[in-house]
């Protein structure tokens, strides 16, 4: 097999700006999400009206914001995927609004600094845990701001019970409001739909093996089944409603197929050999199967006469088998991949005291209570404006802080100019106009996720309608003038030394991503050999497998991140995270090759070249994790007797290489090692 080399980027770029530029005007593809904006119109419109029919403003104006950022967080995915991405970030809000308006009504307000320093180092910590956790956590610190600032009569209680009705509402609306059906699917059958797209992505990759897309349809693949195996987890967690005639066990059991086949589509992809087309079109009739319930029908295979293709025939058979058994309505025995089993041990993520979180904690922190200082000083009233843009701008995980911070003022500047011009164009707004404003840019809110700028200036627009509401009438320019402070303040402080270092950011989470990989590679080889050729119900096994291809689409999203930051005096030395992230990558698919080597009858390796391998990936981890010294190479070649291993071990020191150094120029290419 041909182990690419991995080399760092030597040739001239042909863009005329820089990436950090560039960035700017990156526009997110999507397909429009007309359901969702049918909830973002009846989220918080309605509600602001209810509360102003009803002769109170502010606990409506609570309401409508719990609506509105429970909109921002309203994505496509299944029902309950919506509910706990929905549902855990206002959980978090709510605890915020109550614990500012608590702190605002028993202390001054210069004590909103040290709380907000609390409070943002905490939301930033948690940020490093992942998607919704982030989400969480900036509602958490936006709704704490909130709390202490904006002045709206009422307990602190009376508040947060406002705010949390309001995103249940809309909550209620993502149950209750579904996307169009296909003929003879059922309200709850979002879950079919994502193991379906497993298989249809595994013949998206089946199809580039041996061309030049097959790393990308091999990381749509490993999406694709993550997020079936979140929402497997989630449908055993919330079991209502139940599914009929034992359908759970019948789609865990066809996930568990699919699992199975991923596994040894991945050790096709490391052997680098295509396959017929006729191979692909099997999990194209598989995904059919899935979305219909029905058989599966024949499966083409490809030539058994590599250990990877005869452990991919296997995987075929056994999925056969699997489908056929699970036509006939019968119950299923719980495999790898039931939803009772599937998800334990793979929740592996960093924790607030890493490197990364103590970054990720301190900018956020810095950056949030030096607003909220230049804020008090200039304003006795409605200071919350600064500290909250800040905590919008300085999620590191959210996006390169240039691109944000400059997208940031520009949609706020569209913003206030459509309010203005409105308010302008009618002569003031009355209730019901400010109403309809409410509704129209909440249903743009879901679709203006394509780009920041467009969401701010969405946002820009129903909060200056909230604060007219609650009384703030003069509004407009003068959070124009504090988003541009907030800005300045927030590009100064998010560069500093202590806390703009991408070595940290970045190479932490491949550091996460090796040791995952060591977990996963120490469970195969150190496990008995299995009777009868493949292993059966590794649970651990998928688990730590699942972490360490988690672990690397993280470190891939902050590798990205890190390309296209401003480039500032404090970044010191800029090394080529793109080409650690394709060092990485295959290092995961030939761990995965290892295993599945191992599992169908080759020869395990010695015991002290496992444990050389291993140690190898450990103490790269150990050098990445600092982020502030040099990585010691990876002693030696990879084992001789085993052609994954070996390439585990020459991907270290190309890691190690492009690690140890700057970014090599021409003439200092990052060389794989001959082994």
């Amino acid at each position: 097999m041909h182990v690419p080399a991995v080399r760092a980027h030597s040739t001239k770029s042909r863009r005329t700006a820089p990436a950090w530029l560039t960035h700017v005007t990156r526009l997110r593809r999507a397909p429009v999400p007309r359901t969702a904006m049918v909830r973002g119109a009846l989220g918080a419109g309605p509600l602001l009206g209810a509360g102003i029919a009803a002769g109170q403003p502010g606990p409506g104006v609570l309401a409508a914001l719990g609506a509105m950022l429970a909109g921002v967080n309203d994505r496509p995915g299944t029902r309950r995927k919506g509910l706990v991405h929905i549902g855990l970030p206002a959980a978090a809000g709510s605890l915020g609004l109550l614990a500012g308006a608590l702190v605002a009504d028993a202390t001054g307000r210069w004590a909103a600094v040290p709380v907000l320093f609390l409070v943002g180092w905490v939301s930033g910590a948690l940020s490093a845990r992942g998607a919704v956790w982030s989400a969480a956590a900036l509602q958490m610190l936006v709704t704490t701001t909130i709390g202490m600032g904006m002045p709206l009569a009422g307990p602190a209680w009376l508040k947060a019970l406002c705010f949390l009705a309001g995103a249940g509402w809309l909550v209620l609306l993502r149950l209750l409001l579904r996307t169009p059906r296909s003929p003879g699917a059922t309200r709850w059958s979002g879950e079919r739909e994502t193991v379906a797209a497993v298989f249809d992505a595994l013949a998206d990759a089946l199809r580039a093996l041996g061309g030049p897309e097959a790393p990308a349809a091999r990381r749509a693949l490993v999406a694709a089944q993550q997020q079936a195996d979140e929402a497997l987890r989630l449908m055993r967690l919330l079991p209502w409603p139940r599914r009929s005639g034992g359908a759970d066990d019948v789609l865990a059991a066809r996930f568990g197929a699919g699992v199975a086949l991923c596994e040894a589509s991945i050790a096709l992809l490391w052997e680098g050999r295509p396959v017929p087309d006729a191979v692909a079109a099997g999990p194209r009739r598989l995904a059919s199967a899935v979305r219909s319930g029905g058989p599966a029908g024949a499966l083409p295979s490809p030539r058994p006469d590599t250990v990877e293709r005869l452990a991919f025939d296997r995987a075929v058979l056994e999925a056969a088998v699997v489908f056929d058994r699970t036509t006939a309505g019968a119950h299923p025995r719980q495999g790898p991949g039931h939803p009772r089993t599937a998800g334990r041990n793979s929740a592996v993520g960093p924790g607030l005291f890493t490197p990364a979180g103590r970054e990720y904690g301190l900018r956020v922190a810095l950056c949030v209570s030096v607003t909220a200082a230049v804020a008090l000083l200039l304003h006795e009233d409605h200071w919350y404006w600064l500290p909250a843009t800040a905590a919008f701008l300085v999620k590191p995980d959210m996006g390169p802080l240039f691109s944000r911070v400059v997208n940031r003022f520009a949609g706020t500047v569209a913003g206030v100019l459509a309010f203005v011009s409105l308010v302008s164009a009618l002569g003031g707004l009355g209730a019901p106009l400010v109403v309809s404003a409410v509704v129209l840019a909440g249903a743009l809110v879901p679709l203006s996720t394509r780009h920041f700028a467009f969401q701010t200036a969405v946002i820009t627009v129903l909060v200056l309608s909230f604060v007219h509401t609650a009384g703030d009438t003069e509004a407009a320019a003068s959070r124009l003038l504090e988003t541009f402070l907030a800005c300045v303040i927030v590009l100064l402080v998010g560069h500093l030394p202590l806390v703009a270092d991408p070595r940290v950011r970045a190479g932490h989470r491949f550091a996460v991503t090796l040791r995952c990989t060591e977990r996963y590679l120490r469970h195969v080889l150190d496990a008995p050999d299995p009777a009868g050729g493949r292993q059966r119900d590794d649970v651990r096994g998928l688990a730590l497998r699942g972490a360490a291809y988690r672990a690397l689409a993280e470190a891939r999203a902050a590798a990205e991140t890190v390309a296209v930051e401003l480039p500032g005096p404090f970044g010191g030395r800029r090394h080529d995270w793109s080409a650690v992230t394709v060092a990485a990558e295959l290092v995961v698919d030939a761990a995965t090759a290892c295993a599945l080597r191992v599992e169908n009858g080759v020869p395990r390796p010695s015991s002290g070249e496992a444990e050389r391998v291993t140690t190898a990936l450990s103490v790269l981890a150990d050098a990445l994790e600092d982020g502030h010294r040099t990585a010691r190479p990876a002693p030696g070649p990879g084992p001789r007797d085993c052609r994954s291993l070996r390439d585990v071990m020459t991907q270290l020191h190309g890691i190690h290489r492009l690690t140890a150094e700057g970014l090599p120029g021409p003439s200092a290419p990052c060389r794989a090692p001959r082994s």
